[in-house]
């Protein structure tokens, strides 16, 4: 596959610093531009301060999760109109409403695969924790915060254009009261236990299949979708998640699609990860999907 350009989205939805605003730093270090055989364009100027939530948008330290919005929209839609492809390492998920709209404003129609431990589809009424990495599926369909929306440019993607891979945590989020996905007509939603009983691989070539075949694709990849044993080193740590062997599969399969324009990667925390291990393990199994 062609190469991927490298940018650093450090950014960590808590408003404060540390954390994943780390991780662009600690995977440039362990080797992942290198892996994905493109140039390193550095670090999107770009962080998130304050322990507030906002009264109107309820998103904690608000002005910056929308500021980063705009920055990134802008960077990933130069770059995809010029020809390359994105990869952005965040950082969280934060990225992600950003990514889409820069996708969306570069080529229109746009379809995302999102591999994620949580369907975030939250919003500044029901977060619990009203962290923007709670809200981005919801910002991306245009149901998340007014002024977050707004600064995305409106809708990015269109239900029908979505697939959630690998998601556990419906008690939780029923509990808050976040939309469900089944209450998203065209919307494809597969927990983890479904991924597990159709096969990870299957799933991956299923989800990739359905898609129209001339939609440009983008994968966002959230390292929470592994079991809190295979990779401590992120913040939401939760238990029967997928473990290496079951994520290779479908994570090689969506990065293959044939129409993929860019890739994103959120909540890895290097500060928990003092050996690396995780990093590489990280960095590895990316330049295996990428590769295929």
């Amino acid at each position: 596959m062609s190469s991927l350009t490298f940018v650093g989205v450090p950014v960590d939805s808590v408003g404060r610093s540390g954390g994943t605003e780390h991780a662009p730093e600690a995977l440039r270090e362990l080797g992942l531009p290198a892996a994905l055989g493109g140039p390193d364009a550095g670090d999107l100027d770009v962080r998130i301060r304050g322990e507030e939530r906002d009264p109107q948008t309820g998103i904690v330290a608000s002005p910056d999760v929308l500021a980063t919005t705009s920055t990134v929209r802008g960077a990933v839609a130069e770059l995809v109109s010029g020809g390359a492809r994105p990869f952005l390492a965040g950082g969280c998920c934060s990225e992600v409403p950003g990514a889409l709209a820069g996708a969306r404003d570069a080529l229109g129609r746009v379809g995302l695969t999102y591999l994620d431990g949580h369907v975030d589809l939250y919003d500044g009424e029901t977060s619990p924790t009203g962290e923007a990495a709670d809200m981005p599926i919801a910002v991306a369909l245009g149901r998340g915060p007014a002024a977050w929306v707004e600064a995305a440019g409106g809708a990015s993607v269109a239900t029908e254009d979505v697939a959630i891979i690998g998601y556990r945590d419906k008690e939780e989020s029923q509990t808050y009261g976040m939309v469900q996905p089944e209450e998203l007509p065209g919307l494809t939603h597969l927990s983890v236990d479904e991924v597990r009983a159709e096969g990870s691989a299957t799933t991956g070539e299923r989800v990739v299949g359905a898609l129209p075949s001339d939609l440009p694709v983008w994968l966002h990849f959230d390292v929470d979708v592994l079991d809190q044993d295979a990779f401590p080193a992120t913040d939401y740590l939760m238990p029967n998640g997928m473990s290496w062997d079951e994520l290779q599969p479908v994570l090689t399969a969506l990065a293959s699609a044939p129409m993929l324009i860019g890739v994103s990667l959120g909540c890895y925390n290097p500060d928990k990860d003092p050996d690396g291990a995780c990093g590489r393990a990280l960095v590895d199994a990316l330049r295996s999907a990428l590769a295929a």
